[in-house]
């Protein structure tokens, strides 16, 4: 309630003036309950009213209201209403009553300790405080809006249940955290609703979406919707008590990734929602035996062929695919299957979509100010200002939401480059120095470090992914270390140097030998990914499949051979969805994989490759558990650049060992002759080339016993059938019987 003051029947022409223009700053101060002695003076703004009451719980009449200025402010003294007391207004208009509860007889919505976060800029809960959220108010059910608008002279909320006419809730503001709040009573979920802004100089805003808004309208729609926090009963409690496990470096991480709005579609093109997807989707990620999926981003965005890197609605999992529900039961659905779930997570740039957060409240609120750090050339964005207290609370608060509401294990952040230097795309001229004179982006990275350190700090079980391209130090290092915190970081370099390889033929393959061993002079700088991901099938580079060179049998081998030499190489493996069966096309995204192709036994051997390089990861110790460690890996032969053969060893951390043998040429190499570190059997246990993986079934008859022959510069050596265009994994084991036998 207000408190009880000296307040005139009549509350002046110039507030009168202001309330039916949509311009009064503080509405609270005229409108709602006034308390003078014996009663109130109660004022209530209804556009379309004729006449207007003050009536009880019961619907007894308390008074009359008289309608002032032009007919849509009405006001009246209310003889005996308290202090706590409720009341109800009752209209009429044109033969019709109806009555409605009074949205400034309520008080404020934050409180001090909310305030007080949000002003520090440390609320790592800002989405419990923020956003539209049913809410029972003093007995009386409706929904709390609070948005951030410091600059702003008035926000209201605006929807179809005041007729979007921003004069009816204009919001109370606080001074004290720079956020407008109101509790409007009556309404509920499901209901549209915008911001509308004045800005600082009282230019009138375009409606806005919430920013912290849970659940949006699809393009070319543009409200928010009535939603609240996510509602599910989570099952997967005992994933969760494991959870520890999926970010540590020495464990098997295998990674699917996948754009939700095109891995299937349903009839006639139709997209899956997020209940769909699942019911498909996790059994065949269990079946492949990928310990991960990582969806690209699913934050509400306006553009669908940005892939959602371009988001809008950061707390709200897109409508696409049904209600944030659908997307909380298709992470549980993986949770139970023994899935973690990665997350795209885009805080580097957001689109200028009006609608947005471009400009929110007439200045530059999340952008940086200036053009030079707050716009981006590449891609038209605006960049945030990681300077500014309320920008970085916003989107380290996103990132804990995720992990907190939707139980994600992990965010991999996008474009952390784009983040780390002021020159990213820029040339000389147009962008400043640090106040150091460097070319780092010091806010930007001070605010990684941070948000890598809350997630550690409250959720220890989780882990950071960095999309990051350069050599910058220590990404994945803690920050106590002077790293920048991440657990992960995808080794793009790694990327591109075995694909320009695989490209060239075979022939050629001699003198770029160097692009396949290269890796390893820095593979243990950075805990790292080895990704194999979406932008490396679009915009004209075709396929992985149709990056190899040769004839159809040629294509395929290759493929096989090159992932049999990433799930062999050291660090985790993330594979774009449709590289698992040998996808012949680009990736599309307003349509399906090509699942058709699996009913051809070169795209079914693919598959099972992946199946089983999955498999071999996971129980092999020596392929995973060193993955980050240096101890881990051992180069055996990198000298045979004129065949093309490339032989090393991974270890574990009891010292035993994978051999790994890689034939980049179309020949078979009988009695080929390498290095092992002991006697013993050696078992082939997995040959890329074996006929069910429609290879050509070329090997060893299940493996070689090791001889007393140097190699290599070791004592014990194998002699090899060495397959076309294939990698063999070689593990201690016993004799087949009938080579035994023989």
């Amino acid at each position: 309630m207000n408190a009880i003051g000296d307040v005139q029947h009549h509350p002046g022409e110039g507030a009168v003036a202001a309330l039916e223009r949509g311009r009064h700053y503080d509405p609270f101060a005229v409108l709602g309950p006034h308390f003078v002695e014996g009663g109130a003076i109660v004022r209530a703004f209804r556009p379309g009213a004729e006449s207007a009451h003050v009536v009880d719980g019961a619907g007894q009449v308390l008074g009359p209201l008289e309608a002032l200025g032009h007919g849509d402010l009405f006001s009246g003294f209310v003889k005996g209403l308290a202090p706590g007391q409720a009341y109800r207004f009752r209209f009429h208009h044109k033969g019709t009553d109806w009555e409605e509860e009074d949205a400034y007889r309520f008080g404020p919505i934050l409180g001090d300790q909310d305030a007080y976060y949000l002003a520090q800029g440390t609320h790592n809960r800002l989405y419990e405080a923020f956003g539209a959220h049913p809410f029972e108010m003093e007995g009386v059910k409706g929904v709390r809006f609070v948005v951030l608008a410091p600059d702003a002279q008035r926000v209201s909320v605006v929807g179809n249940f005041n007729g979007w006419d921003g004069r009816r809730h204009i919001m109370r503001f606080r001074h004290d955290c720079g956020c407008w709040e109101i509790f409007i009573p009556g309404i509920g979920k499901g209901e549209l609703y915008k911001f509308e802004v004045i800005g600082v100089r009282g230019d009138m805003q375009p409606t806005k979406q919430d920013p912290v808004g849970f659940y949006h309208e699809q393009a070319p729609s543009t409200a928010s919707i009535v939603s609240g926090l996510v509602e599910h009963q989570w099952g997967d409690a005992e994933f969760q008590a494991h959870g520890q496990d999926w970010q540590s470096a020495d464990k098997p991480v295998s990674i699917y990734e996948v754009h939700l709005g095109s891995w299937r579609r349903g009839d006639w093109n139709a997209m899956l929602d997020y209940d769909q997807i699942a019911g498909q989707l996790v059994p065949y990620v269990k079946d492949m035996g990928f310990t991960h999926v990582e969806f690209m981003p699913v934050s509400e965005h306006p553009f669908y062929g940005s892939w959602g890197y371009q988001p809008i609605g950061l707390f709200a999992p897109t409508s696409r695919f049904g209600a944030p529900e659908g997307f909380a039961r298709l992470v549980d659905a993986l949770h139970q299957a023994g899935i973690g779930v990665i997350l795209d997570w885009v805080p580097g740039h957001f689109p200028t979509d009006i609608h947005g957060l471009a400009r929110f409240d007439g200045t530059a609120l999340y952008e940086h100010p200036d053009p030079r750090r707050g716009f981006h050339q590449d891609w038209n964005t605006l960049i945030y200002d990681y300077g500014r207290t309320e920008v970085r609370n916003f989107l380290f608060a996103n990132a804990l939401y995720w992990l907190d509401r939707f139980h994600v294990d992990a965010l991999r952040v996008d474009a952390v480059a784009s983040m780390l230097y002021l020159d990213y795309s820029r040339k000389h001229g147009e962008w400043e120095p640090n106040i150091f004179g460097g070319r780092e982006n010091l806010e930007a990275i001070a605010f990684l470090k941070e948000t890598n350190e809350r997630v550690g700090g409250l959720y220890p079980a989780a882990s950071t992914h960095a999309e990051e391209s350069t050599a910058f130090p220590n990404v994945s290092r803690p920050t106590y270390a002077g790293g920048l915190g991440f657990h992960f970081k995808w080794n793009m370099g790694w990327m591109h140097d075995t694909l320009h390889f695989m490209q060239e033929d075979p022939i050629n393959r001699r003198y770029h030998f160097h692009h396949m061993t290269f890796g390893m002079v820095y593979a243990f700088s950075e805990n790292f990914i080895l990704p194999l991901s979406h932008d490396e099938v679009v915009y004209g580079k075709g396929s992985i499949l149709n990056k190899m060179p040769g004839d159809r049998w040629q294509k395929f081998a290759n493929l096989r051979a090159y992932y049999g030499f990433m799930w062999t190489h050291p660090g985790k493996k993330l594979l774009f969805m449709g590289g698992e069966f040998g996808q012949s096309s680009e990736w599309n995204h307003d349509q399906s994989l090509d699942w058709h192709l699996l009913d051809y036994p070169e795209h079914q051997g693919v598959q099972r490759l992946i199946r089983d390089l999955n498999t071999l990861y996971r129980e092999v110790p020596a392929l995973h558990q060193l993955d980050c460690d240096p101890a881990g890996f051992e180069w055996i032969d990198t000298l045979n650049a004129d065949e093309s053969v490339l032989v090393y060893m991974r270890k574990d951390r009891e010292g035993r060992a994978a051999v790994i043998v890689c034939n980049f040429t179309p020949v078979v190499r009988d009695d080929y002759r390498i290095g092992v570190p002991h006697g013993g059997f050696w078992t082939e246990r997995l040959n890329t080339d074996a006929g069910i993986y429609a290879g050509s079934n070329v090997g060893n008859m299940g493996g070689a016993p090791a001889e007393e022959v140097s190699a290599n510069g070791r004592p014990w050596s194998v002699s090899l059938t060495l397959p076309p265009l294939a990698t063999l994994v070689l593990v201690p084991g016993e004799a087949p019987a009938v080579i035994a036998a023989a």
